[in-house]
C-alpha cells in the first residue's frame, strides 16, 4: 500500500511539471508554438505570454510611431505590411516590407526593427524556435 501511495504521488509531481508542448491525433503529431517572451513579460506563461507580447508589441509600434514628415507633407498614406521573425536568439529578422511608398516603408522597417532583444525567444517542444509575425502599419495623414 505504502509503495503504490508512493508511485501515484510521484507520478502527480511529474506531471504537475509537464509542458504543454502539442498533441497526438490518430497519426498526427502537433506542436505548439510559445511566443517569445518580451522584456517584462516574465513570469507569465501560456496564452498569458501571447498575450503579453501582442501588447508590447502595440505599444512599441505607437509609442515608436513617426510619420516621415515629408510624407506627411505630400500626404503620402498607405497601409504597410512587415513580415518578421523573432530568431532563435530573441532578435528581428525583417524578412519583408511590402505596399506604400519607399519613405513608409523605411519607416515601417524602422519602427520593427526597434523592438527590443527578447527576454526569451519563441519554443516549440522545447526548444527555440523563429517565430514569424506579420504587422501591418497604416499611415494615414488625416487631411
Amino acid at each position: 500500500m505504502k509503495k503504490l501511495f508512493f508511485i501515484i504521488l510521484l507520478l502527480a509531481a511529474n506531471l504537475s511539471y509537464a509542458q504543454d508542448w502539442g498533441g497526438v491525433d490518430k497519426n498526427t503529431v502537433t506542436m505548439k508554438e510559445i511566443a517569445p517572451t518580451w522584456p517584462g513579460c516574465e513570469g507569465k506563461n501560456g496564452s498569458g505570454i501571447d498575450a503579453c507580447f501582442k501588447q508590447k508589441l502595440a505599444q512599441h509600434i505607437g509609442k515608436n510611431f513617426k510619420y516621415p514628415a515629408a510624407a506627411y507633407k505630400a500626404n503620402d498614406q498607405g497601409r504597410v505590411v512587415v513580415e518578421f521573425y523573432i530568431n532563435e536568439k530573441g532578435n528581428v529578422d525583417i524578412k519583408s516590407v511590402t505596399g506604400g511608398s519607399q519613405l513608409l516603408q523605411d519607416e515601417a522597417k524602422r519602427n520593427i526593427t526597434a523592438i527590443p532583444k527578447m527576454a526569451k525567444p519563441g519554443m516549440m517542444a522545447g526548444k527555440p524556435r523563429a517565430i514569424k509575425y506579420i504587422v501591418p502599419i497604416t499611415f494615414k495623414t488625416g487631411k
